[in-house]
């Protein structure tokens, strides 16, 4: 991995995706992180759902536990219920400092076969279901142009895995993070170090800044909102996929600002019964096959209060 100091941007607007793919592999060979100009999703739709984020986490804390995330991953999660224990980037012994609400698939109901799989938990709060919904299914179509891309930047011979997306695992967060204490102590984050565990993660949030990527010197780089941008990034399983070619970039977030911070992160990624490994073209398999329900079972189990196992 290469020392940087700045994120690299990327345009998409009408260009051949082969000339893009050439960009996103220097990019994300290198950095990790990018920032993705011209995509094509209505701003409006941006501004709807950032308006939806604060009607959200502005409701009495009693309506918004009303829909309360639980073992579907669906709904509200409180501040002060999920603590990255599974980090090797930081010894997190500190919740993280932020709420937020889950959007995922919605399924008319729950399946014992498929992980996560059942319907979304929705407030009272009006045009709210709506804006979420818009935005997700743009964005579904966005997060599939880029994983087109994804799979040329890494050389990848037979695309046949993007079939695991024709019904993708899709995640999208509504986050809230209050303003830190000045003095807080440093293994106080509101997001602890971390790495993304999907595919892409496409990012748009405001302009109050505290997301930060580490360097392999152990550097941290600030990632300011880029006007009319995405910031994006991959995740373990692309990782994984791409034979290491493509790289999960540790990334944190500090709100010392003085002001709430608002930012609105869509995870795409593959149906969960997906088997991820090493995709033809990339070179020797340097991991071994790995069933991603399993590996989402045990990361949500040991990071959020509402995956833990019933104690006996």
């Amino acid at each position: 991995m290469t020392e940087f100091t700045e994120i690299p941007v990327i345009r998409l607007g009408t260009r051949p995706d082969a000339e893009i793919a050439a960009e996103f592999r220097a990019a994300y060979g290198t950095t990790g992180f990018g920032y993705i100009e011209d995509h094509g999703i209505d701003p409006q739709l941006i501004e709807d759902l950032f308006d939806a984020s604060a009607r959200f986490h502005a409701l009495p804390l009693e309506q918004k536990m009303a829909v309360a995330a639980g073992k579907t991953h669906r709904g509200y999660i409180p501040i002060n219920s999920s603590t990255d224990v599974n980090s090797t980037l930081a010894d997190v012994t500190k919740p993280n400092q932020s709420a937020s609400f889950m959007m995922m698939r919605e399924d008319a109901q729950a399946d014992a076969g498929i992980y996560l799989s059942g319907p979304n938990r929705w407030p009272e709060l009006a045009g709210f279901r709506e804006a979420l919904e818009a935005y997700d299914t743009a964005m579904r179509q966005l997060g599939r142009r880029l994983m087109s891309i994804a799979l040329q930047a890494a050389d990848v011979t037979n695309t046949s895995v993007l079939s695991a997306f024709d019904t993708p695992t899709t995640w999208l967060r509504l986050l809230h993070y209050p303003p830190q204490p000045e003095r807080s102590p440093e293994d106080l984050y509101g997001s602890a170090p971390h790495t993304d565990f999907g595919c892409l993660t496409l990012l748009v949030q405001d302009d109050v800044g505290g997301l930060q990527v580490k360097t392999p010197a152990g550097n941290w780089v600030d990632v300011p909102r880029r006007e009319g941008t995405f910031v994006v990034n991959v995740g373990d399983m692309l990782h994984r996929m791409s034979n290491g070619k493509l790289l999960s970039t540790p990334h944190r977030v500090i709100n010392r600002s003085g002001r709430e911070r608002y930012s609105c992160p869509f995870f795409y990624d593959p149906h969960v019964n997906t088997v991820i490994e090493p995709l033809p073209g990339t070179g020797t398999p340097k991991f071994p096959p790995l069933k991603f329900a399993d590996f989402l079972r045990s990361e949500l189990e040991a990071a959020y209060d509402a995956h833990k196992p019933a104690a006996n």
